[in-house]
C-alpha cells in the first residue's frame, strides 16, 4: 500500500481521535475553524513546517506504532529534524543482531554494489537529460571495486555534477538553488529511506561505509545512495519548466513532495519510491542473514 505523505505549511493543531490524525486549522482572516481527519494508517510521511503547529502525544504515538516518519524543519523551513519507531519488525533484535556482526568483507561489497547502482543512475541521468557522453561513468561502474577502493564514487560525483547544471555549479548542504531544491528532495528521500530500514528491522545509525560518530543515520545515507539521482532528475526537470527557483516555495516543495511516489523499476518491474525502498532495505536485511548476496536497488533506464 502506497502511504500519504502530508505537508504542513500553516498553523495547525494535529491530534488523535479514533484512530484518525485530526487537523485543525484556523483561517488567518475570518478565523474560523475547519477540521479533517485522515486515517493514521493511510500516512507514511508527515512534515512539520510551521513553527506554531502544536502535535498531541497521542497523535505523535500513533504515528509512530504505524511506522511513520515524522519530519521536523527549522527556520529557514528546511528539514531539521527525524522520528522514527524504535520497534519496526518482529525479528528487530535478531537482525539486529546479524547487523552488528557484519564482517567488513560483507559490508565492503555492499557498499560496492551501492556505489555501481549509484554510477549507474548518475550515467543514466546525464545521458538523457543532458546528452552528456557517459562513456567514462559506464566504464568507473563497472571498475569499482570491493569497498570502492580507487573512490570511483568521487570520480563519478565530480564529473556528474560538471555536467548536470554548469562548469560553476558546486554541491553544497547551503546555498541558493538549485542547492536548496537538491537537498530538501534528499531529506524527503532520506526519511523514506530510513523508515524503510527501520521497517526491515534494522539499525539505521549503523552503516556500511558512513559512519559519522553525530550522524543517527548512516546506512540511510549508504542506502540511500542511489536514489539520490531520482531527486537531481526532478530538480532538473523543475528548473528546465521554467518556474522560478530563487525561493523554496510552497509550490517547489509540493513538487518535492511526490518523490515518495515516483514511479522507479526495480527487480524489472516498475513500482513507487516509497515501495521500492522497502524492497531495497528488506534485501539488505537478507544481506546481512545470508540469504542473499546482492541488494535490490532501483535501475534507471539508460
Amino acid at each position: 500500500m502506497i502511504k500519504r505523505t502530508l505537508f504542513f505549511g500553516n498553523p495547525a493543531y494535529l491530534s488523535l481521535r479514533n484512530c484518525q490524525l485530526v487537523v485543525r486549522l484556523t483561517d488567518a482572516d475570518t478565523h474560523q475553524e475547519t477540521e479533517k481527519t485522515v486515517p493514521i494508517e493511510d500516512i507514511g510521511i508527515v512534515v512539520l513546517e510551521d513553527r506554531q503547529i502544536t502535535i498531541t502525544n497521542a497523535a505523535i504515538d500513533a504515528l509512530l506504532q504505524n511506522g511513520c516518519a515524522l519530519i521536523t524543519c527549522d527556520e529557514k523551513h528546511m528539514p531539521a529534524g527525524l522520528m522514527l519507531p524504535l520497534e519496526g519488525h518482529t525479528l528487530q533484535s535478531e537482525r539486529f543482531q546479524a547487523q552488528i556482526e557484519a564482517s567488513l568483507p560483507l559490508r565492503k561489497q555492499l557498499w560496492q554494489q551501492t556505489v555501481q547502482a549509484k554510477i549507474h543512475n548518475q550515467a543514466s541521468v546525464l545521458s538523457r537529460l543532458r546528452g552528456t557522453e557517459v562513456g567514462c561513468m559506464k566504464a568507473w561502474e563497472g571498475d569499482v571495486r570491493s569497498g570502492d577502493a580507487d573512490n570511483l564514487e568521487g570520480r563519478a560525483a565530480a564529473y556528474y555534477w560538471k555536467h548536470m547544471f554548469d562548469e560553476h555549479f558546486t554541491r553544497e548542504r547551503e546555498g541558493d538553488a538549485p542547492n536548496s531544491l537538491l537537498n530538501y528532495g534528499y531529506a524527503i528521500v532520506r526519511a523514506v529511506v530510513a523508515r524503510s530500514l527501520v521497517a526491515s528491522g534494522l539499525l539505521p545509525t549503523l552503516g556500511i561505509h558512513h559512519h559519522n560518530r553525530y550522524n543517527a543515520y548512516c546506512l540511510a545515507d549508504d542506502i540511500m545512495e542511489p536514489y539520490r539521482p531520482y531527486v537531481d532528475e526532478l530538480v532538473v526537470k523543475i528548473i528546465e519548466s521554467g518556474e522560478d527557483c530563487s525561493e523554496l516555495t510552497t509550490n517547489l516543495k509540493r513538487q518535492l513532495l511526490s518523490l515518495p511516489v515516483t514511479e522507479v523499476v526495480i527487480n524489472g518491474q516498475r513500482s513507487p519510491l516509497m515501495v521500492a525502498a522497502q524492497q531495497t532495505t528488506s534485501s539488505l536485511a537478507k544481506c546481512y542473514g545470508g540469504e542473499l548476496r546482492k541488494v535490490a536497488y532501483p535501475v534507471m533506464e539508460l
